[in-house]
């Protein structure tokens, strides 16, 4: 059983909510976050990165930057930017990316049911990420990048979110990626219908945000030290909640920047002790599990795994999992990576960059190698997390983002 609640949301004046709203403060680097909210003063991203009103000497992680940030929050709503709702509600979120859109509810979802397993991860969190998000919303008080959660299909709600977009929306605009937002507050005669839905659902799934969702957690049980109260804001985390059905996830695909002392012929030896490998005149999105694009030098090709390997991790569901047969026969054996997530030798690129930015990485000399990847499927992603068991990093990759600034939790 999940409890999701509804809350008094605060956020952002109509006239201004498409200045406001900002990509998740984890999709920049310091460089770009400066950038990215030049000639932007009510850009949420000034307050989720505070570092950016400073020098690039300043120390992103001071208390005074969070101090920035919890400053920069108060100015907002003293100016009006930002106003808090005097009733509970739900809300519903739609994101439109190229014709296809996906609506979730937008709600608080429980920190025990985190603890509990009732909420599900399927990715490892570090812990020097988490700090960052620890000492922001400790300090700001308040959650504002939404945790994106997932629930297996279930029509009961799809009907609530259909007889709930009919009117004209809160929120309706095209952020400068030509992504479409739509916001409407759910009639509080629903409010009920939700809850019990969800209280009839096994099991939330993290899609997106693992350390967002571990920091509000933290954040919380350093708050219950100090006080007793099960009813307090902090004992449940802003989120995004969406069917299975709606969601689409791409590819992560893997650019290797050294070929680990070998020569393109060595490493294609290799290769084809577990792979059947073709070349392809034409570089492109990857068409089936079991499949790899790889391209080197100004040669395409694709790999596909060998009914050898994949009868070797069938019913197994972590080393059945694409990312992980490139990894086990690939990555490790033949460049030498024995952990993607530190290895340096190694970066990724999420699918919305595209087979273009791959090529240019590899005809620029920023890699030597790009390999392509099918994408995880959710069935992939529930099944690892029913089993309590975690993917390899960089598995999933939603689109469209989530906006911050949008919603936010008091805490």
């Amino acid at each position: 059983m999940a409890i999701v609640k509804s809350f008094k949301c605060v956020r952002p004046d109509r006239e201004l909510v498409e200045q406001v709203a900002s990509l998740p403060y984890d999709v920049y680097d310091r460089k770009e976050a400066k950038e990215a909210v030049e000639g932007k003063p009510y850009a949420f991203l000034n307050i989720d990165r505070p570092e950016t009103a400073f020098d690039e000497n300043f120390d992103m992680y001071s208390r005074e930057a969070y101090i920035k940030a919890r400053d920069l929050y108060a100015e907002f709503k003293d100016k009006g930017i930002y106003k808090k709702d005097d009733v509970e509600s739900y809300y519903l979120y739609e994101l439109t990316m190229n014709g296809r859109s996906q609506i979730g509810i937008v709600g608080l979802a429980s920190v025990d049911d985190y603890l509990n397993d009732i909420i599900k991860k399927h990715e490892n969190t570090r812990e020097e990420k988490e700090i960052d998000r620890i000492k922001h919303v400790d300090t700001v008080n308040a959650q504002t990048g939404p945790i994106f959660l997932a629930y297996k299909k279930n029509d009961d709600l799809k009907k609530i979110i259909s007889e709930n977009i009919s009117d004209a929306p809160l929120y309706d605009f095209v952020s400068d990626d030509g992504i479409g937002h739509r916001v409407w507050k759910v009639d509080k005669a629903y409010n009920e219908q939700i809850r019990e839905c969800f209280e009839n659902i096994e099991s939330l799934y993290i899609a997106d945000g693992h350390h967002r969702a571990a920091s509000a957690v933290k954040v919380a049980l350093k708050r219950r030290q100090n006080e007793n109260n099960p009813n307090a804001e902090y004992n449940y985390f802003l989120s995004v909640i969406f069917d299975e059905r709606q969601l689409h996830i791409l590819p992560y695909n893997r650019i290797v920047l050294d070929l680990n002392k070998k020569s393109v012929k060595e490493v294609m030896s290799l290769i084809t002790e577990n792979f059947d490998v073709t070349e392809s005149p034409v570089l492109e999105e990857i068409g089936d599990r079991g499949e790899f694009g790889m391209l080197v030098k100004d040669k395409f090709y694709i790999l596909s795994a060998k009914k050898k390997v994949l009868d070797s991790v069938s019913g197994d569901v972590i080393k059945s999992l694409d990312v992980s047969i490139l990894q086990d026969l690939v990555l490790e054996p033949i460049f030498g990576i024995k952990d993607p997530r530190t290895d340096e030798r190694i970066k990724f690129a999420g699918g919305i960059r595209g087979v273009g930015y791959l090529k240019s990485e590899i005809d620029n000399d920023r890699g030597k190698v790009a390999f392509l990847m099918y994408p995880t499927s959710m069935e992939e992603l529930f099944a690892v997390a029913d089993e309590n068991k975690l993917m390899p990093p960089k598995s999933t990759w939603f689109e469209p983002k989530l906006r911050s600034g949008i919603f936010i939790h008091e805490i």
